[in-house]
């Protein structure tokens, strides 16, 4: 019997990229809904919404501004869902993302429809991400009451919960212990086939008129977008010293420079040219390319040439980009923060620094550079690592197409 699964996520097809069609090649009916920049999958019905009331958003009080944010995105997942059941639509399940508040009234149309939710991440009071970089902290009552009414959505949501996804073990240690007997982890899942090792690999630089391949001494940096929660004021400060102890070093800098988390820098500006400004001369700027965004192929091409990779963050949100570096062979420097310490172990799949200490990692790059034969053994444990814990068609995908039936049924 062919069954229906209703997908739900602002920016369709976002974790479900390899999920949502899983399901249909099996036979199963997929439908999507989703915000103004979702994408449709081909096959797939997707019906987007708008999350802007027709009058505009009303007024409100500022520290429920996040919530009326949700709360107008509930409602417009709910205008679009009406029509659709009215016309027939009877899904086995709902699986969606609860994090923009689209999920928040779902259950009152389908009352009887289990939903599983992504969990990403739940907002925390004290130690995780806020408060963590005492650079940034703000002792203001009101910052610690807006925090706190940020969480309102994500326990209701909770309250809810069927049963809920988190990638990662300390991902989901964020969520409240009466919930956390209902939730699985698992990751998303990475194409270890397609991200992986494979020679001979070669970067070009073409507006540097460079060319990189494995042996040199390169150095790479990755982040949606250049900012402290991903530690780009540390990669930065690191690099003075890393310029000194290996004159030859070339760094690739990849991300945006808007902001995915966190504030701005104060006075506006990006945080690339707030931290351009404060080391000055004493970088060699013709040794440090930034590159904005790249395809996906030029980053793993990235990931195969590099000498180390660089991955810092707050503890927050695991980012693919760690994984998909180490799938392709990549030895990583890490922060000693979680979740990375859910998957790199220092000295076995890879190295570990503290994430504020910017000489540690200039002196610990430096030794990768100095002598890479010696560390050919962490990049094969961190391929190990992905294939047999994060692999998509073996590992991941698997468990969540059980977990799926077992919802259903």
């Amino acid at each position: 019997m062919t069954r229906t699964l209703l997908f739900v996520h602002q920016n369709f097809p976002g974790q479900y990229r390899h999920l949502a069609p899983a399901l249909q090649r099996r036979g199963d009916r997929v439908v999507a809904i989703g915000g103004p920049t979702s994408q449709p999958l081909p096959g797939f019905p997707l019906h987007r919404y708008d999350p802007l009331p027709a009058g505009g958003v009303p007024p409100c009080h500022p520290w429920a501004a996040d919530f009326q944010t949700k709360v107008l995105r509930a409602e417009a997942v709910a205008r679009c869902l009406e029509p659709l059941l009215q016309a027939g639509l009877r899904p086995d399940l709902v699986i969606g993302h609860p994090g923009w508040g689209e999920l928040l009234v779902v259950k009152d149309l389908l009352p009887d429809v289990p939903v599983l939710h992504q969990v990403e991440f739940i907002y925390q009071l004290q130690g995780a991400d806020v408060g963590f970089d005492p650079e940034f902290a703000d002792s203001d009552w009101r910052l610690r009451a807006r925090l706190r009414l940020r969480r309102a959505p994500q326990l209701l949501a909770l309250q809810d919960l069927d049963w809920g996804l988190a990638p990662t073990p300390w991902q989901a240690s964020t969520v409240p212990a009466p919930y956390r007997q209902r939730l699985s982890v698992i990751h998303e899942g990475i194409d270890t086939a397609a991200i992986a090792p494979q020679g001979p690999a070669r970067l070009q630089l073409q507006r540097a008129g460079l060319s990189f391949t494995p042996g040199d001494e390169l150095v790479s940096f990755v982040a949606r977008n250049l900012e402290p929660y991903r530690g780009f004021h540390t990669f930065m400060r690191m690099l003075p010293l890393l310029q000194r102890l290996r004159p030859r070093a070339q760094v690739v800098i990849v991300g945006g420079e808007g902001v995915s988390y966190g504030a701005a820098p104060p006075g506006g500006g990006s945080w690339k040219e707030l931290m351009l400004q404060e080391l000055g001369d004493s970088l060699d700027r013709s040794r440090i390319h930034f590159v904005g965004h790249v395809p996906h192929p030029v980053l793993h091409e990235l990931f195969r040439a590099t000498a180390c990779h660089v991955y810092l963050t707050v503890p927050f949100v695991l980012s693919w980009s760690l994984l998909e570096a180490m799938s392709c062979g990549a030895l990583v420097i890490g922060s000693a923060t979680a979740p990375v310490q859910d998957v790199l172990t220092d000295g076995h799949n890879g190295l570990l620094v503290d994430f504020f200490d910017h000489r540690a990692l200039a002196e610990r790059l430096a030794a990768v550079l100095a002598d890479p034969s010696s560390h050919h053994g962490l990049r094969q444990e961190a391929r190990r690592t992905v294939v047999e814990r994060f692999d998509l068609t073996r590992v991941c995908l698997p468990q969540q197409l059980e977990l799926v039936d077992r919802l259903i049924a």
